[in-house]
């Protein structure tokens, strides 16, 4: 039992997504290969068969003769071209037992062939074909069990029973019917396909999202930081080398700190799937972006304290907070920003106001990081709200959930 059902009593991979050999794409995007192997044994199946057949129905219908055998032969070697030709194969199939039937020899699995070469036309998508194909055999063995069989061998034989003419009815009805079921479980395997295709690039166009977003944030606020201090060192390099100094000493340790947290992301693309070897920052690490700031010359000053926060909200946080920063060193005149945390129930409220004015055209900053800021709070369920103050300066305000999995619920 253990072996036909998957975990946790569910039906196994291959019936639920469908056997690896069997795809639609294979019919689609490369021709088909030649089945010889089951044509062989059908092939062998029908000859045999009809040889036991005949020796059952000796007396009651023609025995086996060449031509009987080149029919069968015929039959069954037809389906190598189920899968390139499946239309040709299943009439032809179906007229070749035809001839056969109406020369009067046995019963037997001659039908086997005619019924595989409708399953393949009806799941290759032929379905008016197969079912056109299998009313000719009905109506035409009808034709000559009832009517015909007068002028056809064997001689002396009488009409078939309608009883026996329901069974061969039943038989070309199941055989539709199966095939009909086998294509509908197919198209649904080949959705499931597609939808998980769709679902992986999703999942791809976002990681890709989500790097260059990091990327994006942590450069950006660690090359404004190294700019402005550039700017400082080179202004005081004569007048005030010690504060140049300085400068230049903030310059090392900002790049540093960009080069390790450009590598951990890049890492993420390297090994995929595998933990971070450094933990993603959070808001516990406002107090550098503070001092960073500082030397920025950006009086920072920050009211209240963040509540505990789930791994996606606190880098979220951060990453805003470092955003907005950013944008004040490179697009305000201001040097005075205010930062407050406040806890709404299970949302963070977060604010970062500064007092302007703008030093551009754009006081909150470039496109760029406004829609990284936007995408951040979306992802977790939140809002980001972003837009000048009525008494001048910029004010970025996020609402972010607290709990991503209870938002997410």
């Amino acid at each position: 039992m253990d072996g036909q059902r998957g975990r946790e009593g569910r039906a196994p991979e291959w019936w639920r997504h469908g056997p690896p050999w069997w795809s639609l794409r294979g019919d689609e995007e490369r021709r088909p290969r030649w089945p010889w192997r089951s044509t062989v044994l059908i092939t062998a199946l029908v000859l045999f068969g009809s040889q036991f057949a005949a020796h059952a129905q000796e007396g009651e219908r023609a025995a086996l003769d060449p031509f009987a055998r080149a029919l069968l032969f015929v039959t069954g070697a037809a389906l190598l071209w189920r899968q390139r030709h499946p239309v040709p194969v299943v009439f032809g199939t179906a007229v070749a037992s035809l001839v056969y039937l109406g020369a009067g020899y046995p019963y037997g699995p001659v039908f086997v062939a005619v019924a595989v070469a409708c399953f393949s036309a009806v799941v290759a998508g032929h379905r008016r074909a197969a079912w056109a194909a299998m009313g000719t055999l009905w109506a035409g063995h009808a034709l000559v069990a009832h009517w015909l069989y007068r002028w056809l061998p064997p001689s002396g034989d009488s009409a078939a029973s309608w009883g026996q003419e329901l069974v061969v009815a039943t038989w070309v009805v199941a055989v539709a019917a199966l095939s009909e079921a086998a294509r509908a479980r197919r198209e649904q395997w080949a959705r499931e396909r597609d939808e998980r295709a769709r679902a992986a690039r999703r999942r791809a166009d976002e990681e890709r999202l989500r790097i260059a977003r990091e990327l994006h944030d942590v450069l950006a606020h660690s090359i404004s930081v190294i700019n402005v201090q550039a700017g400082v060192g080179l202004a005081l390099l004569d007048t005030d080398p010690e504060q140049a100094r300085t400068a230049l000493s903030t310059i090392k340790d900002q790049s540093k700190e960009a080069l390790g947290e450009v590598r951990q992301v890049l890492d993420t693309l390297r090994t995929p799937g595998d933990a971070p070897r450094a933990p993603a920052p959070g808001l516990d690490r406002l107090p550098e972006l503070v001092e960073q700031a500082a030397g920025a010359g950006l009086a920072v000053e920050v009211e209240g304290k963040p509540p505990r926060l789930s791994p996606g909200t606190d880098l979220a946080a951060f990453r805003i907070v470092q955003e907005a920063l950013t944008n004040v060193v490179r697009h305000s005149g201001s040097r005075h920003v205010r930062i407050r945390l406040d806890r709404d129930g299970d949302t963070l409220l977060l604010r970062v106001d500064d007092d302007g004015p703008a030093t551009g055209t754009d006081a909150g900053g470039s496109g760029n990081g406004l829609a990284g800021m936007r995408e951040r709070a979306a992802a977790l369920g939140g809002t980001i709200e972003a837009g000048p103050r009525p008494d001048g300066g910029f004010r970025v305000r996020a609402a972010l959930p607290i709990d991503v999995k209870k938002a997410a619920t």
